[in-house]
């Protein structure tokens, strides 16, 4: 690991200050011993610098900024996040479990108890890919601005099924996959200290767009909160993970589900998985093969089918349909159950 100076900000302009004098002008996997880089928890960054792909000059902290910790709700207004409110925050919160409960279970469910207590939301939306091809300083890869992706033709049994393109590496924050069932707003302070608020379908960018990064986010922008809509009376949310381990490993397949319930009739719904493609994607089909129509056995088999129509796996990740298919049953049928019944028998929380 190399040396950098190490900064506490105090604010967030003070912390785009130090970053801004020094933030490289491109977005590159590749070490840049001149940039300055935001850390909050930093697990991933440290990860990074472990591994050579990141060598920042400077480390700006800002998790003691004022006010980046904290949840509000109200039923007017919704709920909004601060970047630095935690994962274990999140999965403590009464009134994210009450109305928000498929991000509740994506939180209560990540990783180990001592992360959860350190990783921020933050950290969690811009984490890089966790494909150990891109990983590995041995592997000069395509989002390392290589012509081959080792993946399509190596270990490949827990990347992307869909929407790949040329690299196949998967996104690794389940907690996006439940906020784009939410439609969540992601707010970020540009470099120029102007605010902008981008929905979250927009935030996660596809390597056919632009393989060098895995977020809209460019030199000095800060994720500063995420915003929630206020809930909808008769909404229902449900979110399964399944893994290979009870932990400190990274999902198979996800699904969150919110949908609007008159009775066990589904009004309108949105279904979103995860570690199926490179960004969360929200599936049409699955959620047109539930609305308008009673949710039971029937109804919820053809969501899960409907959703792997485009699935084109690989060579050894061909099982993640049948997962996929599985958990969106379940989801979906989880909508139908009386409340209180919440728990995911059979699943497993793993890494983020």
């Amino acid at each position: 690991m190399n040396k950098f100076k190490w900064y506490d900000a105090a604010s967030v302009e003070e912390a785009q200050k130090v970053v801004n004098s020094t933030v490289s002008e491109t977005i590159q996997p590749e070490a840049d011993p001149n940039a300055s880089v935001f850390k909050a928890a930093g697990i991933d960054l440290l990860d990074l610098m472990k591994e050579g792909l990141s060598q920042p000059g400077k480390v700006v902290n800002i998790k003691n900024i004022p006010g980046f910790d904290e949840i509000s709700f109200s039923p007017e207004k919704g709920l909004i996040l601060g970047a630095n409110v935690t994962l274990s925050q999140i999965s403590a919160d009464g009134n994210i479990k009450t109305h928000y409960l498929a991000l509740h279970q994506a939180a209560s469910q990540a990783a180990t108890p001592q992360i959860r207590n350190m990783a921020t939301l933050g950290g969690n939306l811009a984490q890089r890919t966790r494909c150990w091809y891109f990983r590995s300083k041995d592997y000069f890869c395509f989002r390392k601005g290589s012509s081959t992706c080792f993946a399509h033709i190596g270990k490949n049994e827990f990347h992307a099924i869909m929407h790949y393109g040329y690299c196949v590496s998967v996104h690794s924050s389940s907690l996006a996959t439940a906020l784009l069932a939410f439609d969540a707003i992601v707010e970020i302070k540009g470099k120029e200290g102007k605010t902008k608020l981008v929905p979250i379908k927009d935030f996660f960018v596809l390597p056919t767009v632009d393989r060098t990064k895995e977020t809209i986010l460019g030199p000095g922008e800060l994720i500063t909160s995420v915003i929630l809509p206020k809930p909808v009376s008769n909404w229902k949310s449900n979110y399964i993970k399944m893994g290979s381990r009870k932990s400190q490993d990274w999902p198979i397949a996800e699904v969150a589900v919110v949908a609007e319930l008159s009775e066990n009739v589904c009004n309108s719904a949105k279904i979103v998985l995860g570690a199926a493609a490179p960004v969360p994607i929200a599936s049409t089909l699955a959620a047109e093969a539930i609305t308008g129509k009673t949710i039971d056995d029937i109804t919820a088999a053809h969501a899960g089918k409907a959703a792997m129509e485009i699935a084109v796996p690989l060579s050894e990740n061909a099982y993640k349909i049948p997962v996929f298919e599985t958990i969106i049953k379940r989801a979906v049928l989880a909508l139908a159950k009386p409340p209180g019944n919440t728990k995911n028998r059979g699943l497993q929380g793993t890494k983020d």
